[in-house]
């Protein structure tokens, strides 16, 4: 069986040297890559990478830039590395498109996991079982079989992230869920940053299916409750 390939991206060798240690230990095929250019330039050149370990902090084109640049492209997973801690620079993390955000000094083990979980939420989609496949609701297309979603027969790009909360909604429709529900069904963990974890990814989702995601009509807002999607 092949090996999943991951893009370490630091200009920090040491670091990226340590985090590709864990990986190969793993069994995980690693490429590296110093800055935001040859981060783009490896994505090009080899399409089997299936997630990045970006670091936010590097000279000329930094994390943020670069995770704005492949998501006009893809929706491969992407986990950001920072020395930076505060509440705000996680959501501006967030807001460009990352899918996971870890701090440093951080522990390679904790890392580890983290990307396995992202790997695991990129091929199956996490939410309660459910026979059926193709979900249609709201103008919306959604299928979790290609892990698609189409609105008037155009391709809509979402994050693995995005796309599971769309469907957990979509599957419910008229459901109302607690930012503490959402993130327990899409992320499988604990956190003391849920409301804005999940108000970022939803505001962000409501950028891309709404016709005017400051007036939205699919993903409503449940003040004090949490959000749904009207069927």
């Amino acid at each position: 069986m092949d090996k999943t390939t991951i893009l370490v991206v630091d200009d920090d060798h040491e670091i990226a040297d340590l985090v590709g240690i864990y990986l190969t230990n793993d069994g995980f095929n690693v490429l590296k890559a110093e800055n935001g250019k040859g981060c783009l330039d490896m994505l090009k050149e080899h399409p089997e990478i299936r997630l990045i370990i970006l670091d936010i902090m590097m000279p000329d084109m930094d994390g943020l830039t670069v995770c704005r640049h492949i998501r006009t492209e893809s929706n491969i997973p992407i986990i950001m590395l920072s020395a930076k801690t505060q509440d705000m620079d996680k959501i501006i993390g967030f807001g460009t498109g990352a899918d996971d955000y870890v701090t440093k000094p951080f522990n390679p083990l904790e890392l580890m996991a983290r990307v396995k979980s992202q790997l695991k939420r990129y091929e199956t989609i996490m939410v309660p079982d459910d026979k059926s496949n193709t979900v249609a609701v709201a103008g919306l297309i959604i299928n979790p079989d290609e892990h698609t979603v189409t609105k008037n027969d155009e391709l809509i790009a979402l994050t693995p992230i995005e796309f599971n909360i769309l469907l957990l909604l979509a599957k419910n429709p008229g459901k109302v869920y607690s930012a503490e529900d959402i993130f327990q069904l899409v992320w499988n963990e604990e956190s003391f940053e849920v409301n804005n974890t999940v108000m970022v990814h939803i505001r962000r989702l409501r950028e891309k299916i709404e016709d005017d995601s400051k007036k939205p009509k699919i993903i409503k807002t449940v003040w004090g409750v949490g959000y749904k999607l009207e069927g």
